[in-house]
């Protein structure tokens, strides 16, 4: 039976849910109750950030991320695997990748950090994190088969030790019930089938709470990659709830839920915001069809526009403000533009989850 929801130590999160990326503790220009008065039900850090700044012991002396940030709802925190990829492989001079785990340099200081297996469920369990994620070998779908198979191997190894140490730390603390955060792997295996498969198969027999589909979902043109996700959720149970790591597009969002994933998490949607890419309803429900359509506030058509962004939305940008209003707030520069911008994004996020769940 195909979950509707996940329980957490924090709450529940009902599906399908977008997690706006807080990646160092925070989602920029928007506090603790602007997220909450918008509907967000939960939201994804990142460990390799949050280990760096502030740093591990700042966090634990400040009580963990839910006090630190003021967030009270869920959180899913980031192993980190994402970052060696973007960072490692696009500059081998700050960091490397070993059986062993990752090591990586700040360009700033040049500290050396080492991130293992069992060193990310340590974090993240001490993080209070409720949703923590296995360490993954992160490729692009196009990598070299060699690329992708050390990728498997080595996810599938990190798995391994971090379930272990996941097990170790919840007995350690006694965790149980409602109080035992939860854990996800996560399947790598790019393009090719027989990896995507084995990975699977080898993650369902060490255990998870769920899982995440692993590596760049996009392909050279920027399009989603149907056929892999598809594939994944074939090869995943429908008990498990299964996380699409990096999609944040609204089309993508609605397209992978369709296909049977749950939660999906990406810096897309507040990025657009910032830059004046304001996402709005072309009709009063659904999510099929023409939709919805992309509205560039720095357009000069918007110099004296009366209206709001959106007659289909009720955040308070749309609530209060005219696009000529924000048009000149994003003109001259002023703080105020990419609060109101990124609330708006962010409730047309959390009424597309109504919508899709009326949808089917």
């Amino acid at each position: 039976m195909t979950p509707d929801r996940l329980t957490t130590p924090h709450g529940e999160i009902r599906f399908p849910a977008f997690l706006p990326d807080g990646t160092q503790g925070v989602v920029r220009a928007a506090d603790a109750a602007d997220l909450e008065n918008v509907g967000v039900q939960a939201l994804v850090m990142n460990t390799f950030h949050l280990m760096q700044k502030p740093g591990s012991s700042t966090l634990g002396a400040l009580g963990g991320l839910h006090t630190f940030s003021g967030w009270r709802q869920p959180i899913l925190t980031d192993s980190g695997g994402f970052q060696a990829y973007s960072v490692i492989r696009e500059n081998p001079k700050l960091g490397s990748l070993t059986d062993n785990g990752i090591v990586f340099r700040r360009e700033a200081s040049g500290r050396k950090y080492q991130l293992t297996p069992e060193k990310t469920i340590q974090l993240q369990m001490g993080y209070g994190a409720d949703i923590l994620v296995t360490l993954d070998d992160v490729t692009h779908a196009d990598d070299p088969p060699e690329v992708q198979e050390q990728a498997v191997r080595r996810t599938i190894a990190w798995a391994r030790r971090c379930r272990a140490e996941f097990d170790r730390l919840v007995e350690h603390k006694g965790l149980e019930g409602i109080y035992r955060p939860r854990l996800f792997g996560v399947v790598q295996g790019g393009r090719d089938e027989s990896l995507r498969r084995r990975c699977a198969e080898a993650l369902l027999e060490v255990g998870f709470d769920g899982y995440g589909y692993g590596g760049w979902p996009l392909d050279e043109d920027g399009a989603l990659l149907e056929d892999v996700l598809a594939l994944l959720r074939a090869l995943i149970p429908a008990e498990f709830p299964l996380h699409g790591l990096g999609i944040g597009h609204p089309e993508y969002i609605a397209a992978a839920w369709r296909l049977g994933y749950q939660t999906f998490d990406s810096a897309l949607p507040t990025r657009d915001a910032r830059r004046g890419r304001l996402y709005t309803y072309t009709a009063a429900d659904g999510a099929r069809g023409d939709w919805f359509k992309t509205l560039y506030i720095q357009d000069e058509k918007h110099v004296r526009a009366a209206g709001p962004l959106s007659e289909f939305c009720d955040c308070p940008a749309c609530q209060r403000y005219s696009r000529g209003y924000l048009h000149h707030l994003f003109k001259i520069d002023d703080h105020l533009f990419p609060r109101l911008a990124t609330l708006h994004n962010l409730r047309f996020m959390t009424l597309l989850e109504e919508r899709l769940r009326r949808d089917g």
